[in-house]
């Protein structure tokens, strides 16, 4: 994209200003593929709807220890299903083959 749009081109952009191309298909060719635009905002209206907002309620505190024990916990859940599974498809003569085991 360097080639069609120049470093310099994109660096000297204003804040809400973007620059960009598209591609076009053999059937449906488009004759501007490169394009420069701005978006507008209404900042009196986004101000009046941010003056709106109310704070998210924090439900529960956490901390570390609260997330690693989550992990942890999550991670031995889906260690348990996977063995609970091989066993059932190892005891199951119709889907015993789908198992395949590492030789030593």
């Amino acid at each position: 994209m360097e080639a069609a749009i120049p470093p310099s081109k994109i660096a000297a952009l204003s804040s809400g200003e973007f620059v960009g191309m598209v591609a076009d298909n053999p059937d449906q060719k488009i004759e501007l593929k490169t394009f420069h635009c701005e978006i507008v905002n209404d900042h009196e209206a986004l101000k009046k709807e941010q003056e709106g907002y109310k704070e998210i309620p924090v439900f529960k505190k956490l901390n570390n220890a609260i997330i690693q024990r989550g992990y942890l916990q999550i991670r031995q859940d889906v260690q348990d299903i996977v063995q609970s599974q091989m066993e059932s498809m190892l005891n199951d003569p119709s889907m015993k083959y789908l198992i395949v085991k590492k030789e030593a």
